[in-house]
């Protein structure tokens, strides 16, 4: 469904090797694409260790600050992997191995011919009142209880896991934008750029460097949620950009004279 109201996120990131720098995180950028294509504002990512009171202090924070909050990592068959009971922890329920998904993980590593082992079984284990996220790429489901989605941090997977969530969610006016390329630093834009900012606060206006070969210049892109006010907006930054064309071709020109 969608709707003119705003509908936001977070992501809670979990895992010791995020922040170690081991492992590089590729589903926050992941899923901040595909919130923005659903209309859904992502406000706010976390990454925290595998320790249960930092899970669960950062969750209950976000949870009740956003409609959604969004967790990958943590579900997996190690001793480290403990986001199913720092999640019902936080909700105050249990978390027990949910019969729905015993079965068929159980069905799965038969087929395989494979022990269902003690470890295995452990991604089985979900707070109690969990709902499925169904898992097509490696069958062990990830949960939804209240407004947290709790994934798998192996980006495949998570995407996988994503894709079936995305279509159950409440939506919001879709983000718009407009991207202008200006051949001018930050350095000369900063002060004209923040006043159009200041003027239109229900737009977002990002200035963007770039440096090629001995020259600054930026990409300013415009984002709003009317197309009308992103048009507007745009056009002031083209003519902003203008203006100070003009005033560095009269600098020149006095200055040859």
């Amino acid at each position: 469904m969608s709707n003119e109201t705003i509908v936001t996120a977070a992501m809670l990131a979990i895992g010791d090797e995020l922040l170690s720098g081991r492992t590089k995180d590729k589903n926050i950028s992941h899923l901040a694409d595909v919130l923005l294509l659903a209309g859904i504002d992502l406000k706010e990512v976390r990454i925290v260790a595998d320790e249960e009171d930092a899970i669960v202090s950062a969750l209950n924070a976000l949870r009740g600050q956003y409609d959604y909050v969004f967790t990958s990592g943590g579900i997996g068959p190690t001793h480290d992997d403990i986001t199913a009971d720092a999640i019902a922890k936080a909700f105050g329920v249990p978390c027990e191995h949910d019969a729905e998904a015993m079965r068929i993980m159980g069905e799965m590593y038969a087929r395989r011919e494979m022990e269902f082992t003690e470890a295995r079984q452990r991604m089985a284990r979900m707070p109690v009142g969990s709902k499925h996220i169904a898992n097509p790429v490696s069958t062990a489901p990830g949960f939804n209880i209240g407004n947290v989605y709790v994934m798998a941090g192996v980006p495949q997977v998570f995407q996988a896991m994503l894709d079936n969530v995305i279509p159950t969610l409440k939506t919001g006016a879709k983000v718009l934008s407009t991207a202008i390329s200006c051949p001018y630093g930050e350095g000369e834009i900063g002060t004209p750029l923040g006043l159009i900012q200041k003027a239109h606060p229900d737009t977002s206006i990002g200035s963007y460097p770039r440096y090629v070969g001995q020259f600054f210049s930026t990409e300013i892109v415009v984002r709003g949620r009317s197309a009308e006010l992103v048009e507007s907006v745009a056009a002031e930054v083209r003519a902003m950009i203008e203006a100070i064309g003009q005033s560095k071709s009269k600098e020149n020109q006095s200055a040859e004279a």
